[in-house]
């Protein structure tokens, strides 16, 4: 068996289609919602990431077919006064978990971030998905607090 991981070229096709085709892949799973993404969105996701100059995505191949993918985006600590990554999907597709892809894909990431001086990688996970939050402890991954009388951080959104 043969895993691949790299940072994603986003223009080039067969990454594009990959980026589509694992998101795509997350939506559609009871953590990522649970509904697929229109085809406008599949189609169009690479391209759009690419304008986007902090943006970047790390994918994972096995045996050259496309398994796991992780989108990034670069951020700012203030209170750290340096640059940070907060990764915004991870997927690992079903035949493909329990390879150790996700602690593949998050080193790759983490050497990134090392690279570009950041204090902090940051993500969001949901209470109910184990495995994942598992996984992201494995990977030295904790509950934010600044304060611990003040409690853990709440990930809120408000949809427009």
């Amino acid at each position: 068996m043969n895993i691949e991981v790299m940072i994603a070229d986003y223009l080039n096709n067969q990454h594009a289609d990959d980026v589509g085709f694992l998101l795509n892949n997350y939506a559609e799973d009871p953590m990522g919602g649970g509904a697929p993404l229109s085809d406008f969105i599949k189609q169009n996701l690479a391209v759009e990431l690419s304008k986007i100059p902090h943006a970047f995505s790390v994918i994972c191949y096995v045996d050259g077919k496309p398994a796991g993918l992780i989108n990034c985006f670069e951020a700012f600590s203030t209170f750290k006064c340096k640059p940070l990554i907060n990764i915004h999907d991870i997927v690992v597709v079903k035949e493909y978990r329990g390879l150790g892809i996700s602690q593949s894909m998050l080193a790759k990431v983490e050497e990134r971030a090392k690279e570009k001086g950041c204090c902090k990688i940051t993500l969001e996970v949901l209470e109910g998905n184990e495995v994942a939050r598992n996984s992201y402890m494995k990977f030295g991954f904790d509950g934010y607090e600044l304060n611990p009388e003040m409690g853990k951080a709440l990930f809120w959104q408000k949809m427009i």
